[in-house]
């Protein structure tokens, strides 16, 4: 199996409207990229009844080096934390097999309109093991 066809992997060609005026990509475009990694890898959790909200509480990136237009990147997501009502996600960035990036984002479990914090469901924390570093 390719990386490409893993739940945890997204390849992303660096496109020009990412690209600022020195030629590197936007700060936020890795912020972006690793959302849509974020959420390819998590439409393979288990299906959970009543299934609790998911709201950002954390992120932040460590740049290495820049992606430049045209660059194949894979945006790799693994886990970090496992908590009782949140989970931290580490989306490593790598081009030419170097690594560009690291994206941080922590996900708290929440409730309701008022976004009450309320624990991670117990498949979907056996899941995540599984992707624990």
């Amino acid at each position: 199996m390719s990386d490409v066809d893993r739940a945890d992997v997204t390849a992303v060609r660096v496109p020009p409207r990412d690209i600022d005026r020195h030629g590197q990509m936007f700060l936020a475009s890795y912020f972006a990229e690793a959302e849509t990694a974020l959420a390819n890898f998590w439409r393979s959790r288990p299906f959970v009844e009543e299934e609790p909200a998911y709201v950002a509480s954390k992120a932040s990136c460590s740049l290495h080096r820049p992606l430049r237009l045209d660059d194949l990147a894979t945006f790799t997501v693994s886990i970090n934390k496992i908590g009782g009502k949140s989970v931290g996600f580490i989306v490593e960035v790598e081009t030419a097999n170097e690594l560009a990036a690291e994206v941080e984002i922590v996900w708290q479990a929440v409730h309701g309109d008022e976004h009450e914090p309320v624990a991670l469901p117990e498949d979907t924390r056996d899941w995540l093991y599984t992707y624990l570093e």
